[in-house]
């Protein structure tokens, strides 16, 4: 015969194998929420930089004096597209640019620069 401490022990060991999992879940759900957040974040930040410092030549999905952020999504990755922000004198002919008369842009911060490569990439599926 089993003893009740024995009988409660097991009965118990699905119960904290359920919580176990549970808090497993719950981790993982707060984890996506957390970045799901500082994604949309970024994007506001991604969004505000363009507007002051691109806007004038660069446009979300159409061709203005330089190109799109669509075709610079579809033709770049991030570290690419972060590279020709800082120095485009000493990249745009590596990227496969004949010319170039866009500004350094050296003084952003490197979450800044992230933050507007997550901005422009954004675009790369865009219609």
């Amino acid at each position: 015969m089993i003893k009740a401490w024995a009988r409660l022990e097991l009965s118990e060991t699905p119960v904290n194998e359920k919580i176990k999992r549970l808090y497993k879940v719950k981790k993982v759900s707060l984890a996506l929420l957390l970045v799901s957040a500082l994604s949309s974040a970024w994007a506001a930040e991604g969004e505000k930089l363009f507007k002051t410092y691109c806007w004038g030549c660069h446009h979300q999905t159409a061709e203005a004096f330089g190109p799109s952020f669509k075709t610079i999504a579809s033709k770049r990755n991030r570290g690419q597209i972060i590279a020709q922000i800082v120095d485009p004198k000493g990249t745009y002919r590596m990227l496969g640019y004949s010319r170039n008369s866009m500004p350094a842009f050296a003084d952003l911060k490197p979450d800044e620069l992230e933050a507007l490569a997550d901005y422009i990439m954004k675009f790369k599926d865009a219609k």
